[in-house]
């Protein structure tokens, strides 16, 4: 389903005339067990859509409060595999609401990109934000998840 359980979900609020409640989470933090918990808790705590961030060790675009969400997560053992398993434990019991992986390209290069895409569609994700890929650079991730069915999400300021 992927990219189209986000188009899903816009266009369920546009015809209820609300914006979207999107949480985040870093996975991981405080701990993988605690944080599978608040991820499975947040659309009956009204999330439209959840961005799970990814923990990276030098999180730069970042502010305090997720760089030591980052930290802790790193330091509880969370590893990239790990996000997909947590995504993948959400997606078994929840089958509408969207779940945006959110982080850095250093892990995604290290992963390589169709290898990304592909355990991300796996995991059930629906989008990708890299908050340090300029659009002007993204091609070939971008067609790397697109291949997988994923939008690539970018933000702006």
């Amino acid at each position: 389903m992927s990219r189209e359980r986000i188009e899903a979900r816009f266009a369920a609020l546009k015809a209820e005339g609300r914006s979207a409640f999107v949480a985040y989470v870093m996975a991981g933090d405080p701990d993988p067990a605690t944080s599978r918990e608040i991820v499975k808790g947040l659309p009956a705590a009204g999330a439209d859509l959840i961005e799970l961030g990814f923990p990276f060790s030098d999180p730069v675009a970042e502010g305090p409060p997720i760089q030591k969400a980052a930290q802790r997560a790193l330091a509880a053992g969370m590893t990239l595999r790990g996000v997909f398993e947590l995504a993948a434990d959400f997606r078994r019991g929840d089958q509408d609401t969207p779940l945006i992986l959110m982080g850095y390209l250093n892990l995604i290069v290290s992963m390589g990109f169709s290898a990304f895409a592909r355990a991300a569609a796996e995991a059930g994700i629906d989008g990708v934000i890299v908050v340090d890929c300029p659009p002007e650079e993204a091609d070939p991730l971008a067609d790397a998840l697109d291949a997988a069915g994923l939008a690539l999400i970018f933000l702006a300021t």
